[in-house]
């Protein structure tokens, strides 16, 4: 009797004991599924926020190029803009060294005629009236004229033994020469001059034959 009583009590906490592991078990299963459920929650949130950090400096990547291509285009523009400038400047300073030299070209070429009286009026003095002092005041006048038309770039042209050339003289006629060959500047009528390389007058020449 007293081993039967025994068995059913050793039953009993067999029993128990496994009940109690099984709850055990279900328990500790269920909070392993909360705690991969909540991993993977921190997962889907680390991975979203990741994307919106992507997308995020996507979208001000895009407002950086466009703003650096506006810069661009303004810089590009500006360069452009000062390049014309640059040749609109060297334009008119073009056009105006031209048009000063055209100035002064018609200012030498009024002057050129007293020029010519002056030398026209040293070739009548004659041999004893040339220490005179009114001639010599004049051959003064006539030099300082003529050092202030070299100093701003005028000068005679050579004709009298030169080769005949159309672009500094103007050949007027012709004249038998035993000096100079055919072709060749005998006389100089009238005195040719340059401004610049530029021909304010051209020499007034015969020419042997």
């Amino acid at each position: 009797m007293q081993d039967m009583k025994q068995e059913e009590i050793l039953e009993e906490v067999t029993e128990e004991t496994t009940e109690q592991t099984a709850e055990e078990a279900t328990e500790e299963s269920v909070e392993n599924g909360n705690e991969v459920e909540e991993v993977s929650d921190d997962t889907d949130e680390a991975e979203a926020g990741a994307e919106a950090s992507e997308e995020k400096k996507g979208f001000f990547k895009k407002k950086k190029d466009k703003k650096d291509e506006k810069i661009e285009e303004l810089t590009d523009q500006v360069k452009r803009q000062m390049a014309e400038f640059e040749n609109f400047r060297k334009r008119t300073e073009k056009e105006k060294a031209q048009m000063f030299d055209m100035g002064a070209k018609t200012v030498i070429e009024k002057i050129l005629p007293i020029v010519d009286n002056f030398e026209r009026g040293f070739a009548m003095v004659e041999e004893a009236d040339k220490d005179d002092a009114f001639v010599q005041g004049m051959d003064k006048v006539y030099k300082q004229l003529m050092t202030e038309f070299e100093a701003i770039g005028v000068k005679s042209i050579e004709a009298v033994g030169q080769e005949f050339n159309p672009d500094l003289h103007n050949a007027v006629m012709q004249v038998a020469s035993e000096e100079y060959e055919s072709g060749v500047v005998a006389q100089e009528l009238l005195k040719g001059y340059t401004y610049k390389e530029t021909v304010v007058r051209h020499s007034m020449v015969a020419v042997s034959e």
